[in-house]
């Protein structure tokens, strides 16, 4: 699996982006890795090159988190410059979707679209969240509130593992960063197309988030997944990779 070095700290990222086929890079979102995207990593078809990062201090990556999206922004640039990613599709989760969209404000000339999964133009977090993590303490509640009713319970056990052995900082800092994100005034400076994707029943960013950026975005088209939760992407694999491909085959 590759490493590369970017501020000092060895980085993970799984793909390979010099392997032909149009460049997806996808961003996870708060206490998460690039393990979020297995089902893309392996099950997208060959004219699609997907690369999933673990961002600083998540996952395999070395660094710490950040509390501000604009950090992990521009860590994503160095990342898509030292792996010599030139023009690419930014795919994002939840925090990772913020990402996305600071990503393609900033650096427009390498953005060539958008995926949007579980995200929102505003990501507020519930105040009582972050004050349990500012104890050092997991909001036990948390995990009830990343998959539908109707997930399979081997999925929604893996999922609370997951919570559980996370560091209670690295969503202190990955949660304040969504709290302090806004771009709702600014979405209509984004040009590129964009994918947004919600799962129905998602209810830390729930579909009329995505319909905001439907509406707001020059060019966004909205896709509900049916019974899916905020995890939409491991929950409803192949309906997201079939809008996914249909995108990238549409319009990039």
């Amino acid at each position: 699996m590759p490493y590369l070095e970017i501020d000092g700290n060895n980085c993970f990222y799984a793909g390979d982006p010099s392997r032909e086929g149009s460049p997806v890079l996808f961003c996870h979102g708060s206490g998460g890795g690039h393990h979020h995207w297995v089902y893309q990593l392996k099950k997208l078809p060959k004219n699609i090159n997907p690369i999933a990062v673990d961002l600083p201090g998540h996952g395999r990556s070395e660094g710490s988190p950040s509390d501000k999206v604009d950090v992990y922004r521009d860590w994503l640039h160095r990342f898509s410059e030292t792996v010599g990613l030139n023009k690419f599709v930014v795919a994002g989760h939840s925090l990772g979707g913020a990402v996305a969209m600071a990503y393609a404000l900033a650096y427009p000339k390498y953005t060539a679209g958008l995926i949007l999964v579980g995200t929102g133009a505003k990501l507020r977090v519930l105040p009582a969240f972050l004050e349990e993590l500012r104890r050092g303490q997991i909001p036990e509640e948390l995990p009830n509130y990343l998959y539908s009713p109707d997930t399979p319970e081997e999925l929604v056990k893996r999922g609370r593992e997951e919570v559980a052995k996370t560091d209670p900082a690295i969503y202190l800092a990955d949660l304040t960063a969504c709290d302090n994100f806004n771009l709702m005034d600014e979405l209509e400076r984004i040009e590129q197309p964009a994918l947004i994707i919600c799962g129905s029943e998602d209810q830390l960013t729930p579909v009329k988030y995505s319909r905001f950026l439907e509406e707001n975005l020059c060019r966004g088209k909205l896709e509900i997944i049916e019974g899916a939760g905020h995890m939409v992407m491991l929950e409803k694999p192949d309906q997201v990779n079939r809008a996914i491909t249909n995108f990238i085959e549409e319009v990039i």
